[in-house]
């Protein structure tokens, strides 16, 4: 019997393309029909983010230089793919990007319960259709409740931070990988793909490492 394909994705749920490559890869796995295990990584797109966030077309023209037409472009461009891949981003002015520091704690501890890709999906859902603010600690707690998840318990792993190292080793580990720039994704601990790739190269890609296994 071979293993399952192993996949390790680096990825903040502020980041757009973090959810559409995601799915583009879904649909490809799932047109391939790939055994697969897929572990989440916490990468922080900005780690020095107040906790009451920013305005996005503020941050977006900050870090990148867009102008508002440009950051609306962009946004109608992932919105369309979004749509094509049942995944519903709903932006507004108001629209903010968040701290994901805690957001990434709480994931280390979902994954103790084995519910860490369901609690991934559910705060992509939460952030980009929903608009809700992951910066503050009882909408993390809600959403962690929502998919079953304890809700004392999840205010707790937030209150006292307990996964703060944790998350902290696993960012250095993957930066000192040389990982800048999510989402990157690394199949069978050793081919590296960076970007959301559309679903018909990934399934290049899911051909090609089927291949290197017979």
């Amino acid at each position: 019997m071979t293993k399952p394909l192993r996949i390790d994705i680096i990825s903040d749920v502020m980041c757009p393309w973090c959810i559409i490559g995601y799915r583009q890869l879904e649909q490809a796995l799932e047109a391939s029909g790939t055994d697969h295990e897929i572990h989440w990584h916490p990468f922080e797109l900005n780690p020095q983010m107040p906790l009451e966030g920013q305005d996005m077309f503020e941050h977006i023209s900050e870090k990148y230089g867009s102008t508002r037409e440009q950051s609306l472009e962009s946004r109608a461009q992932m919105a369309a793919l979004g749509d094509d891949l049942g995944f519903d981003f709903q932006w507004t002015d108001e629209s903010r990007m968040h701290n994901t520091f805690n957001t990434h704690q709480l994931l280390a501890w979902a994954d103790t319960q084995g519910r860490k890709h369901d609690l991934k999906m559910a705060l992509f859902t939460a952030h980009f259709t929903n608009r809700r603010n992951l910066s503050d600690d009882t909408v993390l707690a809600d959403i962690a409740a929502e998919i079953g998840l304890d809700r004392d318990e999840a205010a707790a792993v937030l209150d006292d931070q307990r996964y703060a190292d944790e998350v902290r080793k696993g960012e250095q580990f993957w930066q000192q990988q040389g990982i800048s720039g999510v989402p990157a994704v690394v199949f069978d601990r050793q081919h590296l793909v960076t970007g959301a790739q559309g679903v018909d190269n990934y399934k290049s890609i899911l051909t090609q490492l089927a291949e290197l296994k017979e």
